[in-house]
C-alpha cells in the first residue's frame, strides 16, 4: 500500500494543528506541513516541537510559494534551523533568487514541477537548468501540475523517466484550468493511472485536494485507485 496523506494547507489552510489532528483521527500516517504564505512559516516551524507528529511515518514541509530576495535568507535560515534533516522541504523553483543559499540543503530540498501559470519548472527542459544549479536536490513530482500542462500525460511520462532517480515526494490532486486544487475526478484518476507504474511504490504521496474532514478517507481511497497502473485496472475489471 502506497503511503498517502494530506497537505495541512489543503485541509485547514493555516490551522496546521487542526489538520494534523484530523489526520491522526483517521490513522493517516503521511503529512505535509504547509506554510504557503510567508507569514505562516515562522509560526509553523516554531510549533513543530509541540505538534503531535509521533504517529506519522512520513513528514515533509512546504516552503512559502512567494517571498522577496530580501526575505530569502530568512526563509533559508528558518528552514535550516527548524526542519529535521529527514524531512523533505518542498520548494517552488520560481521562488529562488539566489541558488547558492539553497545548496546546503542537498537532497533534502525537493524542487516541485510547476503548473502552467509559472514561467519555469513545468517541463523536463525547464527543470534541467534548476537541477544544474542544485545538483543534489530531489524532486517533488506534482502529477496534477504535469497533467494540467499536458493532458496527454506525455510530459508527466518525460519527467518521471528523466528524473526517476530524484523523486522523493509527490503531490496529487485535480488541478483545474485556474490552477486550483480540487477533489479527484474520474478523468484525473484514469489519466494518473496511465503513468502510475513509473512512480516508485515507496514514494510518499501528498494529496492537495481541498476536501472537508469527512472526505479525507474517501479521497485517499480514490488516490490509491489513481496510483494503480492501468494494466492492473484492466486485469481486475
Amino acid at each position: 500500500m502506497r503511503p498517502i496523506g494530506f497537505s495541512t494547507g489543503a485541509l485547514a489552510l493555516s490551522d496546521f494543528s487542526l489538520a494534523v489532528d484530523w489526520l491522526i483521527a483517521r490513522n493517516v500516517r503521511t503529512v505535509e506541513l504547509s506554510a504557503l504564505r510567508m507569514a505562516e512559516l515562522a509560526p509553523l516551524l516554531n510549533a513543530i516541537p509541540n505538534l503531535n507528529l509521533g504517529t506519522f511515518d512520513h513528514i515533509g514541509v512546504h516552503a512559502p510559494s512567494s517571498f522577496t530576495a530580501d526575505q530569502e535568507p530568512e526563509v533559508v535560515s528558518l528552514l535550516l534551523r527548524h526542519v529535521p534533516k529527514a524531512w523533505p522541504i518542498v520548494l517552488h523553483p520560481d521562488t529562488i533568487h539566489d541558488f547558492s543559499l539553497w545548496n546546503p540543503f542537498g537532497s533534502q530540498l525537493a524542487i516541485e514541477n510547476m503548473d502552467r501559470r509559472k514561467p519555469i519548472g513545468r517541463t523536463v527542459e525547464e527543470l534541467e537548468p534548476i537541477f544544474n544549479q542544485l545538483p543534489l536536490a530531489s524532486l517533488t513530482f506534482d502529477i496534477g501540475h504535469a497533467r494540467q500542462c499536458d493532458t496527454t500525460m506525455t510530459e508527466a511520462y518525460r519527467i518521471l523517466t528523466r528524473y526517476s532517480d530524484r523523486i522523493a515526494w509527490m503531490h496529487l490532486s485535480e488541478v483545474n484550468t485556474l490552477s486550483h486544487h480540487e477533489p479527484l475526478s474520474y478523468a484525473a484518476i484514469w489519466a494518473f493511472a496511465e503513468v502510475a507504474d513509473l512512480i516508485p511504490e515507496s514514494t510518499p504521496v501528498i494529496l492537495e485536494s481541498r476536501v472537508p474532514a469527512e472526505s479525507i478517507s474517501g479521497e485517499i481511497e480514490k488516490a490509491q485507485i489513481a496510483l494503480t497502473p492501468v494494466s492492473l485496472h484492466t486485469k481486475t475489471a
